[in-house]
């Protein structure tokens, strides 16, 4: 791993970095030790800490209540910054129902598959059912195809899918960097999947420090065995910046 430095900013995943990977998106729950981890991490960057994920903002605040933190959301279709003010990608989210019906409905055909509307995203995870995941890769292109470059399909673990066109992790890392808190500070990601390589190679090229949690290739720099490594390296950082 790197050796510390003082003027670190974090960009953090939460499902299969900080937080273990649940059989489903709602089963996910943070214990208390995990959000006093994050609150220290944000006074000791002075508030240069952001959450990088595929949930939305919503449910990311859900998530890690009572604590708020700088947030991108369904992979940045969605950006609140360190002032609390909101960015939204200008996808017109309506063009996106007839498309989320038919994945919707799809899901509701098929035990184990779940279906989940993120507001300017949806997702088909099949988790609990890994013998549909051709089936649930190919309804999410179809659903995709009226759509055009409006859309993108976007892979990760277990899970497909229909995001705006245009918006990822990488892109808001790139945001967060040219606003306080962030300005001028090294850039450090964590991640655990594909979504998160956008982010990786961002980071890389901004001289900052990539962290892949867990195995599989990858553009980052670094790695980490699992979440509970992870914590325990920002626990680390933590006793050094003190």
């Amino acid at each position: 791993m790197p050796p510390f430095g003082r003027n670190w900013a974090f960009f953090l995943d939460l499902d299969g970095t900080l937080l273990e990977i649940a059989e489903t998106p709602d089963a996910v729950d943070p214990g208390e030790q995990e959000i006093i981890l994050l609150g220290r991490l944000k006074n000791a960057c002075g508030g240069a800490v952001a959450i990088i994920s595929g949930r939305s903002l919503a449910r990311i605040d859900q998530l890690l209540s009572p604590l708020v933190l700088a947030a991108a959301g369904q992979h940045g279709a969605e950006r609140r910054d360190a002032q609390c003010r909101r960015h939204r990608h200008g996808f017109p989210v309506t063009s996106l129902e007839p498309a989320a019906g038919g994945i919707r409905s799809f899901a509701a055909r098929h035990r184990g598959l779940v279906f989940e509307d993120k507001g300017a995203s949806v997702a088909l995870h099949y988790r609990l059912a890994p013998q549909l995941a051709a089936a649930a890769q190919r309804v999410v292109r179809e659903a995709a195809e009226p759509l055009g470059d409006q859309v993108e399909v976007q892979g990760g673990k277990m899970v497909v899918e229909l995001k705006p066109a245009g918006c990822d992790k990488g892109s808001a890392i790139e945001s967060f960097m040219q606003e306080p808190p962030f300005v001028g500070c090294v850039p450090v990601i964590l991640g655990d999947d594909v979504t998160d390589e956008y982010g990786f190679r961002v980071v890389n090229r901004l001289g900052g420090h990539s962290v892949m949690v867990g195995e599989g290739p990858s553009a980052a720099r670094w790695r980490l065995q699992d979440p509970a490594a992870a914590r325990a390296w920002l626990g680390k950082w933590l006793e050094f910046r003190r």
